[in-house]
């Protein structure tokens, strides 16, 4: 039986290139680990994880079809911890950044239930910030009311 760990790393499709890396560094704040223009690939550090960002006109993501839009995505989103998960930090932070705000609820991840926003990255893959597992405090559910969309 193989018997999973964590997840190593996941691998997005993209248009534009230098937008993606600004908002997975300044926004969400991973940091490049790796530029690989050879394969059109960039590996973005995200905590003990790698976000992989490939070209869609690059050798590597040109092998999937036509970019992600409108009419289609490489996924529906993917879940990010976030260590001292701090909710008014996190929306401040994103709001100060320009990126909207999806929903923000308490939802269930690998550790359990606990609070998320949803936000979309530049090119429309959807992103959640979890923070740690824990049923949501009164602060938290005021916080959910003020804030949902």
């Amino acid at each position: 039986m193989i018997q999973l760990q964590d997840v190593d790393h996941l691998v997005l499709r993209v248009r534009d290139l230098e937008p993606m890396i600004d908002f997975y560094c300044r926004v969400i704040g991973c940091s490049v680990d790796w530029r690989r223009p050879d394969l059109g690939l960039v590996h973005l550090r995200a905590g003990n994880a790698l976000i992989d960002l490939v070209t869609v006109d690059g050798p590597t993501g040109s092998r999937g079809g036509a970019g992600p839009g409108a009419e289609g995505h490489n996924m529906d989103h993917f879940c990010l911890r976030v260590k001292d998960f701090d909710l008014d930090a996190v929306s401040r932070h994103l709001e100060a950044s320009g990126v909207p705000l999806g929903k923000i609820a308490s939802r269930f991840g690998a550790n359990g239930r606990g609070m998320s926003i949803y936000l979309s990255d530049p090119e429309g893959n959807g992103v959640e910030l979890k923070g740690p597992d824990g049923v949501p405090d009164e602060k938290q559910q005021q916080q959910m009311k003020e804030r949902n969309p």
